[in-house]
């Protein structure tokens, strides 16, 4: 039985061969608001729409940032680069990475020193075909809910999330001459982007009683954000030079599939697993000791806690 959550998501993901520009598309040059990429942009809309948001809702954001390296999952956020991570499911939280960090934000700045700080411990390495070349997927995952008081009072929670997907780029050992760490990477790295596609494809299929999540990380990560309650957005990324022509095609196709998956999402209201519920329990809780302590005279308000 497949646990899925019915978080609404939202996911952005950029694919295409080595150094056809995919990283430069998700992430930009920081140095000016011309030269940002989707997600700097996608942190600006995000907060721009909560700072303007109507009287009464309340935020809360936060982050986490991974990345999938020789098929092993790693915090960008976390004290500990090298410590592997596993994937669980739950039937409220859905797909999940066991104890990978979440960074509470609050402001558009807080969020870009986040994703600068996974970025800096991303892994690159040289090829052929680019010099900075992305080794490992990164998933760079946005958790918003809101709450708001209905008209008998009552309080009610919506929550969602967006995932901001780098993906390594496709290759071809001939054209890229990876030999040692460079080859064993690019073989995972073709193997997770084959599983992706046939994901796709026995979606798009619609006859497929077994849809094959689970052949790689990257697929189960992504299982929500393909066939769940998600709006999903694939940018192909494509090189000019005619050098290139398979690869091109072969991305093309890649998207032409992609493209006719069929998806309906919902609001997520009243998500069991909701922070903002849990922090307004906490708060209230809070509240009721510290009114019997003064009450009360005196007296130690933790214990009234316990």
């Amino acid at each position: 039985t497949m646990v899925s959550s019915n978080k609404a998501i939202g996911t952005i993901f950029a694919y295409g061969q080595t150094g056809c520009g995919k990283t430069h598309t998700m992430m930009g040059i920081q140095d000016s608001e011309d030269t940002k990429g989707i997600i700097p942009w996608a942190f600006k809309h995000i907060f721009g729409f909560i700072d303007q948001g109507p009287e009464g809702k309340k935020f809360l954001v936060w982050c986490s940032y991974l990345e999938i390296y020789n098929e092993n999952i790693l915090d960008l956020l976390g004290s500990n680069h090298d410590e592997k991570h596993e994937i669980k499911e739950d039937p409220d939280r859905g797909i999940y990475v066991k104890n990978l960090t979440s960074v509470i934000i609050k402001e558009v700045s807080e969020v870009e020193k986040a994703m600068n700080t996974g970025m800096a411990r991303r892994q690159v390495g040289a090829t052929k075909m680019n010099a900075t070349s992305s080794r490992s997927h990164s998933i760079f995952t946005l958790f918003i809910e809101m709450s708001e008081k209905d008209d008998s009072g009552e309080e009610k929670f919506k929550a969602g999330k967006l995932n901001l997907v780098d993906l390594a780029g496709s290759e071809r050992q001939s054209k890229t001459e990876a030999t040692g760490d460079r080859l064993k990477e690019a073989q995972k790295i073709n193997l997770s982007l084959s599983a992706l596609g046939n994901v796709i494809s026995a979606l798009v299929d619609g006859k497929s009683k077994h849809i094959p999540y689970w052949d790689s990380k990257l697929t189960r990560l992504l299982q929500d954000s393909l066939g769940g309650n998600t709006k999903t957005v694939m940018i192909a990324a494509l090189s000019p030079a005619d050098y290139n022509y398979d690869e091109t095609l072969s991305t093309l196709r890649y998207a032409s599939r992609a493209k006719q998956i069929q998806n309906k999402p919902k609001i997520n209201e009243d998500p069991k697993d909701a922070l903002l519920r849990e922090y307004a329990d906490e708060i209230k809780k809070l509240r009721e000791a510290l009114w019997l302590f003064q009450e009360g005279g005196g007296g130690n308000p933790a214990l009234l806690l316990q």
